[in-house]
Protein backbone atom coordinates (compact mmCIF):
# COMPACT_ATOMS: atom_id res chain seq x y z
CA UNK A 1 0.00 0.00 0.00
CA UNK A 2 2.85 2.70 0.90
CA UNK A 3 4.88 1.88 -2.31
CA UNK A 4 1.44 2.21 -4.19
CA UNK A 5 0.80 5.56 -2.74
CA UNK A 6 4.65 7.06 -3.18
CA UNK A 7 3.79 6.09 -7.03
CA UNK A 8 0.81 7.68 -7.02
CA UNK A 9 2.38 10.66 -5.37
CA UNK A 10 5.31 10.52 -7.99
CA UNK A 11 3.26 10.47 -10.80
CA UNK A 12 1.28 13.68 -9.40
CA UNK A 13 4.21 15.29 -8.50
CA UNK A 14 5.44 14.81 -12.32
CA UNK A 15 2.51 16.39 -13.45
CA UNK A 16 2.54 19.06 -11.23
CA UNK A 17 5.46 19.99 -12.50
CA UNK A 18 4.70 19.59 -16.53
CA UNK A 19 1.81 21.97 -15.85
CA UNK A 20 4.59 24.42 -14.71
CA UNK A 21 6.83 23.63 -16.91
CA UNK A 22 4.75 24.53 -19.97
CA UNK A 23 3.51 27.64 -18.43
CA UNK A 24 6.84 28.67 -17.83
CA UNK A 25 8.45 27.73 -21.46
CA UNK A 26 9.55 30.61 -23.57
CA UNK A 27 12.25 30.80 -26.79
CA UNK A 28 13.13 27.31 -28.99
CA UNK A 29 16.64 26.46 -29.81
CA UNK A 30 18.34 23.67 -30.73
CA UNK A 31 20.79 22.83 -28.39
CA UNK A 32 24.82 21.42 -29.41
CA UNK A 33 23.70 17.84 -30.38
CA UNK A 34 20.99 19.13 -32.68
CA UNK A 35 17.54 18.45 -30.87
CA UNK A 36 15.36 20.99 -30.61
CA UNK A 37 15.09 22.52 -26.83
CA UNK A 38 12.54 25.09 -25.03
CA UNK A 39 14.14 26.82 -22.74
CA UNK A 40 12.37 27.88 -19.53
CA UNK A 41 12.17 31.54 -18.70
CA UNK A 42 13.92 31.62 -15.65
CA UNK A 43 17.13 29.35 -15.08
CA UNK A 44 17.09 30.16 -11.09
CA UNK A 45 17.79 26.17 -10.34
CA UNK A 46 20.43 24.52 -12.54
CA UNK A 47 22.12 20.79 -12.24
CA UNK A 48 24.89 20.15 -14.49
CA UNK A 49 25.75 16.70 -15.42
CA UNK A 50 29.50 16.99 -16.91
CA UNK A 51 32.85 18.99 -15.05
CA UNK A 52 33.66 20.59 -18.51
CA UNK A 53 30.09 21.94 -18.56
CA UNK A 54 30.02 22.74 -14.70
CA UNK A 55 33.37 24.50 -14.97
CA UNK A 56 32.41 27.15 -17.35
CA UNK A 57 28.48 27.46 -15.60
CA UNK A 58 30.87 28.15 -12.41
CA UNK A 59 33.17 31.02 -14.52
CA UNK A 60 30.15 32.12 -15.94
CA UNK A 61 29.13 33.35 -12.39
CA UNK A 62 26.04 30.61 -11.88
CA UNK A 63 27.79 28.44 -9.55
CA UNK A 64 24.80 29.90 -6.97
CA UNK A 65 22.15 28.64 -9.16
CA UNK A 66 23.51 24.85 -9.44
CA UNK A 67 21.31 22.91 -7.10
CA UNK A 68 23.19 19.27 -8.22
CA UNK A 69 26.18 18.30 -10.02
CA UNK A 70 27.57 15.28 -11.10
CA UNK A 71 30.44 13.34 -8.96
CA UNK A 72 33.37 14.77 -11.16
CA UNK A 73 32.15 18.14 -10.41
CA UNK A 74 32.61 18.43 -7.04
CA UNK A 75 36.63 19.81 -6.97
CA UNK A 76 35.81 22.46 -8.67
CA UNK A 77 36.29 25.27 -7.12
CA UNK A 78 33.02 27.54 -6.51
CA UNK A 79 30.78 24.53 -6.22
CA UNK A 80 29.41 24.32 -2.39
CA UNK A 81 30.65 21.00 -1.16
CA UNK A 82 27.16 19.89 0.41
CA UNK A 83 25.52 20.24 -3.34
CA UNK A 84 23.35 17.38 -4.54
CA UNK A 85 25.53 14.93 -6.34
CA UNK A 86 23.69 12.52 -8.96
CA UNK A 87 24.97 9.38 -10.71
CA UNK A 88 24.27 10.69 -14.47
CA UNK A 89 25.16 7.39 -16.08
CA UNK A 90 21.70 5.91 -14.22
CA UNK A 91 20.00 8.83 -13.45
CA UNK A 92 17.04 8.75 -10.45
CA UNK A 93 14.29 10.37 -12.40
CA UNK A 94 12.34 11.16 -9.28
CA UNK A 95 15.34 12.39 -7.61
CA UNK A 96 15.53 14.77 -10.09
CA UNK A 97 12.54 15.93 -10.38
CA UNK A 98 11.90 16.44 -6.57
CA UNK A 99 15.36 19.19 -6.95
CA UNK A 100 12.64 20.90 -9.13
CA UNK A 101 15.45 22.32 -11.58
CA UNK A 102 14.37 24.67 -14.47
CA UNK A 103 17.40 22.97 -16.69
CA UNK A 104 19.64 20.25 -17.03
CA UNK A 105 22.48 20.90 -18.82
CA UNK A 106 23.26 17.00 -19.77
CA UNK A 107 26.61 15.76 -21.57
CA UNK A 108 26.92 13.19 -24.40
CA UNK A 109 28.91 11.10 -22.11
CA UNK A 110 25.38 10.45 -19.91
CA UNK A 111 24.40 8.18 -22.72
CA UNK A 112 26.72 5.80 -22.46
CA UNK A 113 25.64 2.31 -22.63
CA UNK A 114 22.01 3.24 -23.30
CA UNK A 115 20.11 3.11 -26.66
CA UNK A 116 17.71 5.42 -24.55
CA UNK A 117 17.69 9.02 -23.51
CA UNK A 118 18.58 8.79 -19.91
CA UNK A 119 16.46 11.99 -19.61
CA UNK A 120 13.48 10.72 -21.03
CA UNK A 121 10.95 11.07 -18.42
CA UNK A 122 12.65 14.34 -17.16
CA UNK A 123 11.49 16.00 -19.99
CA UNK A 124 7.78 14.24 -20.33
CA UNK A 125 8.16 16.22 -17.03
CA UNK A 126 7.94 19.52 -18.13
CA UNK A 127 11.69 19.88 -17.36
CA UNK A 128 14.24 21.57 -20.39
CA UNK A 129 17.56 19.87 -20.85
CA UNK A 130 20.17 20.78 -23.43
CA UNK A 131 23.23 18.31 -24.39
CA UNK A 132 26.59 18.96 -25.30
CA UNK A 133 28.32 16.10 -26.40
CA UNK A 134 32.08 16.17 -25.89
CA UNK A 135 33.98 18.77 -28.16
CA UNK A 136 36.52 17.51 -30.77
CA UNK A 137 38.33 20.59 -31.37
CA UNK A 138 39.60 23.67 -29.69
CA UNK A 139 36.22 25.78 -32.04
CA UNK A 140 33.92 23.23 -30.41
CA UNK A 141 34.69 24.23 -26.84
CA UNK A 142 34.53 27.86 -27.87
CA UNK A 143 30.59 26.74 -29.06
CA UNK A 144 30.32 25.13 -26.29
CA UNK A 145 31.24 27.88 -24.09
CA UNK A 146 29.30 30.46 -25.78
CA UNK A 147 26.12 28.58 -26.31
CA UNK A 148 25.72 28.24 -22.64
CA UNK A 149 26.20 32.28 -22.20
CA UNK A 150 23.61 32.32 -24.46
CA UNK A 151 20.95 30.46 -22.95
CA UNK A 152 21.74 31.87 -19.32
CA UNK A 153 21.86 35.21 -20.71
CA UNK A 154 25.68 35.32 -19.57
CA UNK A 155 26.81 36.08 -22.98
CA UNK A 156 29.20 39.39 -22.61
CA UNK A 157 31.12 37.20 -19.66
CA UNK A 158 31.26 34.21 -22.28
CA UNK A 159 32.81 36.04 -24.92
CA UNK A 160 35.38 37.17 -22.15
CA UNK A 161 35.52 33.81 -21.63
CA UNK A 162 36.53 32.76 -25.15
CA UNK A 163 38.24 35.73 -26.40
CA UNK A 164 40.95 35.24 -23.05
CA UNK A 165 41.08 31.35 -24.41
CA UNK A 166 41.76 32.41 -27.76
CA UNK A 167 44.40 34.84 -27.09
CA UNK A 168 46.79 31.95 -24.90
CA UNK A 169 45.67 29.70 -28.01
CA UNK A 170 46.99 32.46 -30.64
CA UNK A 171 50.32 32.84 -28.53
CA UNK A 172 51.08 28.90 -28.79
CA UNK A 173 50.28 28.62 -31.79
CA UNK A 174 52.51 31.87 -32.98
CA UNK A 175 55.24 29.55 -31.44
CA UNK A 176 54.76 26.21 -32.49
CA UNK A 177 54.07 27.30 -36.10
CA UNK A 178 57.90 28.73 -35.96
CA UNK A 179 58.93 25.27 -34.90
CA UNK A 180 60.49 22.82 -38.08
CA UNK A 181 61.94 19.68 -36.11
CA UNK A 182 58.32 18.41 -35.42
CA UNK A 183 58.73 16.08 -32.21
CA UNK A 184 56.83 12.54 -31.74
CA UNK A 185 54.18 12.49 -29.13
CA UNK A 186 52.49 9.52 -27.64
CA UNK A 187 49.96 10.56 -24.86
CA UNK A 188 48.90 8.37 -22.74
CA UNK A 189 45.28 8.36 -20.60
CA UNK A 190 45.28 4.65 -20.38
CA UNK A 191 47.56 2.57 -18.94
CA UNK A 192 48.90 -0.79 -18.88
CA UNK A 193 47.43 -3.59 -19.48
CA UNK A 194 44.96 -1.93 -21.39
CA UNK A 195 46.33 1.33 -23.37
CA UNK A 196 43.79 4.44 -24.12
CA UNK A 197 44.79 7.20 -26.57
CA UNK A 198 43.50 8.98 -29.21
CA UNK A 199 43.86 9.92 -32.80
CA UNK A 200 42.94 12.99 -35.65
CA UNK A 201 39.47 14.38 -34.55
CA UNK A 202 40.19 15.11 -30.52
CA UNK A 203 40.85 18.47 -28.73
CA UNK A 204 43.88 16.48 -27.51
CA UNK A 205 45.27 16.39 -31.00
CA UNK A 206 44.80 19.57 -31.99
CA UNK A 207 47.04 20.77 -28.70
CA UNK A 208 49.83 18.64 -29.88
CA UNK A 209 49.67 19.83 -32.81
CA UNK A 210 49.26 23.52 -31.62
CA UNK A 211 52.40 23.71 -29.80
CA UNK A 212 54.49 22.24 -33.10
CA UNK A 213 54.66 18.65 -32.27
CA UNK A 214 53.00 15.69 -33.62
CA UNK A 215 51.06 12.76 -32.55
CA UNK A 216 52.10 9.70 -33.23
CA UNK A 217 48.26 8.48 -33.75
CA UNK A 218 47.71 11.16 -35.89
CA UNK A 219 46.37 8.68 -38.58
CA UNK A 220 44.42 7.20 -36.37
CA UNK A 221 40.78 8.37 -35.63
CA UNK A 222 39.82 9.55 -32.30
CA UNK A 223 39.70 7.38 -29.28
CA UNK A 224 41.53 4.08 -29.86
CA UNK A 225 43.64 1.31 -27.47
CA UNK A 226 46.75 1.17 -29.18
CA UNK A 227 49.00 -2.12 -27.98
CA UNK A 228 52.43 -1.67 -26.44
CA UNK A 229 54.10 -3.03 -29.42
CA UNK A 230 52.94 -0.14 -31.61
CA UNK A 231 53.59 2.56 -29.63
CA UNK A 232 57.23 0.92 -29.06
CA UNK A 233 57.18 0.80 -32.84
CA UNK A 234 56.15 4.50 -33.15
CA UNK A 235 59.23 5.16 -31.12
CA UNK A 236 57.88 9.12 -29.90
CA UNK A 237 60.01 11.13 -28.77
CA UNK A 238 58.15 12.56 -25.71
CA UNK A 239 55.63 10.34 -23.94
CA UNK A 240 52.91 12.26 -21.86
CA UNK A 241 50.01 11.13 -19.69
CA UNK A 242 47.19 12.55 -17.71
CA UNK A 243 46.61 8.96 -15.70
CA UNK A 244 46.37 9.95 -12.13
CA UNK A 245 44.75 6.97 -10.37
CA UNK A 246 48.27 4.58 -10.24
CA UNK A 247 50.84 4.61 -8.64
CA UNK A 248 53.98 6.70 -10.16
CA UNK A 249 52.60 6.63 -13.37
CA UNK A 250 56.01 8.01 -15.23
CA UNK A 251 57.99 5.12 -13.29
CA UNK A 252 55.53 2.64 -14.20
CA UNK A 253 55.63 3.81 -18.13
CA UNK A 254 59.31 3.71 -17.87
CA UNK A 255 59.31 0.32 -16.57
CA UNK A 256 57.47 -1.26 -18.81
CA UNK A 257 59.16 -4.35 -21.05
CA UNK A 258 60.74 -3.13 -23.90
CA UNK A 259 59.94 0.47 -23.46
CA UNK A 260 63.70 0.93 -22.46
CA UNK A 261 63.95 1.32 -26.14
CA UNK A 262 62.03 4.32 -26.69
CA UNK A 263 63.84 7.30 -27.13
CA UNK A 264 61.45 9.17 -24.68
CA UNK A 265 61.87 7.08 -21.86
CA UNK A 266 65.68 6.99 -22.93
CA UNK A 267 65.99 10.44 -22.83
CA UNK A 268 63.82 10.66 -19.67
CA UNK A 269 61.03 12.66 -21.42
CA UNK A 270 58.25 11.85 -20.07
CA UNK A 271 55.98 13.59 -18.45
CA UNK A 272 53.11 14.01 -16.25
CA UNK A 273 50.02 16.56 -17.48
CA UNK A 274 46.90 18.13 -15.13
CA UNK A 275 44.24 15.16 -15.52
CA UNK A 276 41.35 17.63 -15.27
CA UNK A 277 42.96 19.80 -17.58
CA UNK A 278 43.51 17.94 -20.06
CA UNK A 279 40.45 15.81 -20.14
CA UNK A 280 37.71 18.53 -19.97
CA UNK A 281 36.76 20.39 -23.09
CA UNK A 282 36.52 23.39 -21.33
CA UNK A 283 38.35 26.85 -21.19
CA UNK A 284 40.91 24.99 -18.21
CA UNK A 285 42.23 23.18 -21.24
CA UNK A 286 44.55 26.03 -21.84
CA UNK A 287 46.25 25.45 -18.38
CA UNK A 288 46.91 21.80 -20.26
CA UNK A 289 47.73 23.20 -23.23
CA UNK A 290 50.51 25.22 -21.73
CA UNK A 291 51.94 22.26 -19.80
CA UNK A 292 52.13 20.52 -23.01
CA UNK A 293 54.30 23.13 -24.56
CA UNK A 294 56.73 23.21 -22.33
CA UNK A 295 57.21 19.07 -21.57
CA UNK A 296 57.62 18.80 -25.16
CA UNK A 297 59.47 21.85 -26.16
CA UNK A 298 60.89 23.74 -22.98
CA UNK A 299 63.78 25.81 -24.90
CA UNK A 300 60.83 26.89 -27.08
CA UNK A 301 58.03 28.22 -24.15
CA UNK A 302 59.93 28.92 -21.54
Amino acid sequence: MKKKLTSILALVLVFMLATVGCSQKSKTIKDREGNDVTLPKKMDRIISTAPSNTEVLVDLGLADKLVAVDKYSTDIEGINKDIEKIDFLNPDAEAIIALNPDIIIASGHNKTGSSEDPFKLIKEAGISVVYIPSSESIQGIYDDIMFLADITDKKEKGQQIVDNMKKEVDEIKAIGETIKDKKKVYFEIGPAPNLYSFGNSTFLNEMIELVGAENVFKDEKAWISPSEESVIDKNPDVILTNVGYIKNPLDEIKSRNGWNNITAVKDNKVFLIDKNASSRPSHHAIKALKEMAVAIYPESYK
